[in-house]
């Protein structure tokens, strides 16, 4: 179904050893608890990307309560943006030591909290702090756990499920625009956060929603889907299975080691035995710690590590330009609106509420193109690309309403790509390091969304006109794109060459 991986030329060697076994399937995949899965990570779009794509209306309020610059008043907005997708391969060792779950509840309790704490701001400084720093790790902290999980639940509709979850963006970007200017208007900007971190306390009952599957059937998953064999894995940059074999004979020689001492230790006095459950749940915790950190770490910096995927690496490139295109307009369009003049008619029907509308359905639309046998994932990627850099070019051309409307239009359906990025990044990579892998897109996007409005900001106070920065953004995004056409091209005319274990195999 998915063909993406041989279209961008990538050898992944052979599978015929996955699925040698018959597979009895969990129910759960594909279906049951995966639609409440794909449920809670519609709700934590809603409830992050929806709130972030919605700051142009805080930072309006925060350029009139602070009189600071725009460049300086944008780096709140940016921080939160940035941050909450820059912190992707940390939280990937969260995830690979306490497991999605308790990574998104602990990361919904902090998300809140740095709401609640921007209510209190006394200077734009303060809110670098609470709102840039604090708010964005809690949101990435439940951000990767909701697109990790429904990778994990999802087999044959992959792209079809992260498209459902992920229109939680839209949604979200229409209701939050909606819903602060309510606030700020009936209570002020200071109550508005504040009831927003109560509201962003439902984030820790989404990450209630994520049950974790076994290994065996998320193992299982791995075999059935699209993805690598448990060969490729070894020689495209993932641990091999005689490094984790090892690692977990480690480890239970530890934990045998303290259950032996707890036995022999039974007829001692009860402050022993309670001594030795503490031990034995520091062992237990330190086991966890050593093989998530022993993971992580061989995924970033090991020998075989995912940087050795060339087409992932451009992908990597691509992702440090592009979404900073999409995040300049969410900022600056209502700056950009008043001074054509436009507020009016911006009022009846925002034009980032179109961007927002438009996006749901892009997401849905391009999920089931992208889902058919016929078609490619990656070409449906690379079309959506097109258009958006295209429609970030010509943005500052239109000055009328109608124009503009047309143009978010265009952007919102193209940003639908969103969607396919998990989809992609799983066929490169396998499911089983969609987590480390998908965290270093999102870093790369983060620094993107960081750079971009405080860049676009700063333009702006030189020339006094945005056009510089949207062509700008627009080129840099272009370079990413240009990274993505030309490594495959490469990886076909320099086939990857057989290790001498994939021969022995």
């Amino acid at each position: 179904m998915y063909a993406s991986r041989e279209d961008i030329g990538y050898d992944f060697g052979d599978d015929s050893k996955v699925g040698s076994k018959p597979i009895k399937p969990n129910p759960n995949i594909d279906g049951g608890w995966a639609w409440m899965i794909v449920l809670s990570s519609f709700l934590v779009h809603i409830l992050i990307m929806g709130s972030q794509m919605a700051l142009g209306i805080l930072n309006m309020e925060w350029l009139e309560e602070f009189n600071q610059s725009r460049g300086l008043t944008a780096w709140v907005s940016s921080l939160s943006m940035g941050i909450t997708l820059i912190v992707g391969p940390f939280i990937g060792l969260f995830i690979s030591m306490c497991g999605c779950r308790k990574t998104a509840i602990i990361g919904g309790m902090l998300n809140a909290l740095g709401w609640i704490l921007s209510s209190y701001a006394s200077n734009v400084h303060y809110l670098f702090l609470t709102f840039g720093v604090t708010a964005g790790v809690g949101s990435g902290m439940v951000y990767l756990p909701a697109v990790v999980m429904v990778g994990q639940y999802f087999q044959k509709r992959r792209a079809l499920a992260q498209g459902l979850s992920t229109t939680g963006t839209g949604f979200g970007a229409f209701l939050m625009t909606a819903l602060l200017k309510y606030l700020c208007t009936e209570f002020g900007w200071r109550n508005a956060m504040f009831i927003q971190g109560a509201i962003s306390l439902n984030l820790c009952v989404c990450g209630a929603l994520m049950r974790p599957l076994s290994p065996r059937d998320v193992g299982n998953n791995q075999a059935k889907a699209l993805s690598h064999s448990a060969e490729t894995i070894k020689s495209n940059g993932v641990l091999s299975e005689e490094l984790e074999k090892k690692e977990e004979a480690t480890n239970e020689e530890v934990l045998d080691s303290v259950q032996h001492i707890e036995i022999g230790g039974k007829s001692r006095s009860g402050r022993n035995m309670y001594g030795l459950r503490i031990l034995k749940t520091v062992s237990q915790l330190t086991v966890t710690v050593r093989k998530g950190f022993a993971i992580w770490y061989s995924s970033y910096f090991g020998a075989a590590s995912l940087f050795t995927n060339r087409v992932f690496v451009a992908f990597i490139i691509w992702a440090l330009f592009a979404y900073s295109s999409f995040v300049i307009p969410f900022i600056h369009l209502p700056e950009i609106v008043k001074q054509y003049n436009l507020s009016s008619q911006n009022n009846i029907f925002p034009l980032t509420s179109i961007i927002a509308i438009v996006h749901i359905f892009g997401k849905v639309i391009l999920g089931i193109v992208s889902d058919l046998p016929c078609i490619s994932t990656w070409n449906v990627f690379l079309m959506a690309n097109f258009t958006l850099v295209t429609c970030i070019l010509t943005l500052p051309l239109m000055q009328t309403y109608v124009s503009l409307a047309v143009v978010c239009a265009l952007i919102g359906f193209s940003s639908g790509y969103f969607s396919l990025m998990p989809v992609v990044t799983e066929d490169l990579v396998g499911t089983k390091h969609l987590a480390n892998a998908y965290g270093i897109i999102i870093c790369a996007n983060g620094i993107s969304a960081l750079l971009g409005p405080p860049f676009a900001g700063w333009i702006y106070d030189i020339t006094h006109k945005y056009d510089f920065s949207f062509y700008i953004s627009g080129l840099l995004y272009m370079v990413g794109i240009i990274f993505l056409l030309i490594q495959p091209c490469i990886q076909k005319k320099q086939p990857r060459e057989k290790s001498t274990e994939e021969a022995q195999v």
